[in-house]
């Protein structure tokens, strides 16, 4: 602790190679000082694992507390498996609240997080981890056993299909991208469970805490940014990424769940002419939070999501686009997203649009910026098809439908 008592982040010089030890510890320190890891017995289980000695990742890679370690490759760039960012496991362990005794069913395996959820549960519970792939669960048995974590299941499977001769279980943490609730989860969920998913809507990520209400009612109100390796199997559902600009210098894409909804080649020759932009009036902090607005965006707006690289940043085409990603509407060859500019101590928001509708989509998204209120907090309700239950709200909401369930947004 320094004299204002703060955690006191330890470096190495540049002479030196930290141990696996000083970079966990360093690990630790950090996501404790930004409130990442808060619960005692979090904090304890990230101190516990040694998430280096998973067979081929870099050290000091997987104990960046904010990078994941990919351990398989797509062949379409999607990467198949790896270790997640260290603070993104953070964020679900503490959305799941696991406690001693739990029996907890783990979908997408790896190795890592089943070893922090065994930690979690001593040894009166039971941690099941799952993958459709054998190489993510060779590698994951390899990991377990030679770390001391042998009362781990693992299995080689569909986890869509759940592990029934397990269930129930206290607890289902999901660790791949998720579009909807497989039939087998509600099923295999206790009756005060929890299920821990990374979903997808309008092509926005966030991992989101679901608690049993009734056996057909699921509802979250942590909802936390996060994005994994995409569900493979029953329940994969991929969105389509379509190409903007493509070069060495630039790449700009959107990332679209519909793509009958954009015209590409339009709106690539529409982003090289002139831009029209419309400022809202609104001010952010120097350090913005922009998730909870950009799901607000996606909740009024039928939006898609526009990427960019670093080139692009340089590019007159695409004006600050992001790495993240930023919540695009899209109607023809005309587009429209959020931008940036300094306003004194603060950021002002405002809208950048392309195309012959340019001005009147920036006009419908500057008012959407407007109605937001940082105070608002958004609620999913999950219902289990086919009788969905409406939810009803005073403002924003949107529902959309999957295969097996319903999702709604509905901010208070």
């Amino acid at each position: 602790m320094n004299s204002r008592g703060e955690p006191v982040v330890a470096t190495a010089s540049a002479s030196t190679n930290p141990s696996a030890d000083e970079l966990r510890a360093e690990m630790v320190s950090v996501m404790v000082d930004k409130g990442l890891a808060r619960s005692p017995e979090v904090i304890e289980a990230l101190k516990a694992v040694p998430r280096h000695l998973v067979k081929g990742v870099d050290p000091e890679l997987v104990y960046d507390p904010y990078k994941a370690a990919v351990t398989k490759p797509g062949r379409d760039g999607v990467n198949l498996s790896s270790v997640s960012a260290a603070y993104i496991q953070a964020t679900q362990l503490e959305q799941a609240q696991v406690e001693k005794g739990h029996r907890v069913l783990e979908i997408g395996s790896g190795g890592v997080n089943a070893a922090y959820l065994a930690e979690l549960v001593g040894p009166a519970g039971q941690v099941v981890t799952m993958d459709i792939d054998s190489d993510v669960t060779t590698r994951a048995t390899e990991f377990l056993k030679s770390n001391g974590y042998e009362q781990v299941t693992v299995l080689t499977g569909d986890a869509g299909f759940g592990a029934q001769e397990f269930a129930p279980f206290d607890r289902i943490v999901v660790t791949v991208e998720t579009t909807d609730i497989a039939e087998a989860w509600w099923d295999q969920l206790s009756d005060d469970g929890i299920i821990v998913a990374p979903m997808r809507w309008q092509s926005q990520r966030r991992s989101v805490a679901l608690v049993r209400q009734t056996k057909d009612t699921l509802v979250a109100d942590n909802i936390a940014q996060a994005g994994f390796v995409p569900l493979q199997g029953i329940g994969e559902e991929r969105e389509t990424v379509i190409a903007l600009l493509d070069d060495a210098q630039q790449r700009a894409t959107l990332r679209v769940e519909d793509s009958t909804l954009v015209d590409a080649e339009a709106l690539t020759q529409a982003i090289q002419s002139d831009a029209t932009h419309v400022w809202t009036g609104v001010n952010l902090p120097q350090e913005p939070r922009f998730a909870p607005l950009d799901l607000w965006l996606a909740t009024l707006l039928n939006t898609v999501v526009l990427t960019g690289t670093a080139g692009a940043h340089e590019a007159p085409d695409i004006p600050q686009p992001s790495p993240i990603g930023r919540p695009t509407l899209v109607e023809g060859s005309s587009m429209a997203y959020r931008t940036l500019r300094p306003n004194g101590s603060e950021w002002e928001l405002g809208v950048i649009g392309y195309g012959p509708a340019a001005s009147d989509l920036a006009e419908r998204y500057a008012e959407a910026i407007r109605s937001w209120s940082p105070q608002r907090r958004p609620q999913l309700t999950v219902t289990r098809n086919p009788s969905p239950t409406p939810v009803t709200t005073g403002l924003a909401s949107r529902s959309v439908q999957r295969r097996n369930s319903t999702l709604t947004i509905a901010w208070s």
